[in-house]
């Protein structure tokens, strides 16, 4: 018995809004729309239910606010200058290093200042 469980399919909402407009079209049956269309028998019921209260239309995941989007991106930005204000200290200690060999500031030439 374990081996004939059935596999639950997923439907767009592309499909779902399509079924629902052919079920809603004058003088169509739901069943010959269901058989159609090769799906369960409450499917298109439910959907059209749902298309009438709106809970179709809907995205199943709110989209963030403008204000959580700035924050993404302030976050995003401050990481990217953190970024090149370590690489500036890095080249900053590397020609310290240079600089200071020998006495020489970095400018000399021939150890003539």
């Amino acid at each position: 018995m374990e081996g004939m469980m059935r596999l639950r399919k997923k439907y767009s909402a592309e499909f779902k809004a399509e079924a629902v407009k052919l079920a809603q079209q004058p003088g169509k049956v739901l069943i010959t729309v269901e058989s159609d269309l090769g799906i369960h028998d409450s499917l298109i019921r439910r959907w059209v239910k749902e298309a009438e209260g709106g809970v179709l239309n809907k995205t199943s995941t709110p989209q963030p606010s403008d204000l959580a989007k700035e924050v993404i991106r302030l976050k995003r930005e401050n990481d990217s200058l953190r970024m090149e204000r370590d690489i500036i200290k890095k080249a900053l200690g590397y020609f310290a290093k240079f600089w200071n060999i020998g006495g020489c500031p970095g400018f000399c030439v021939n150890g003539i200042h």
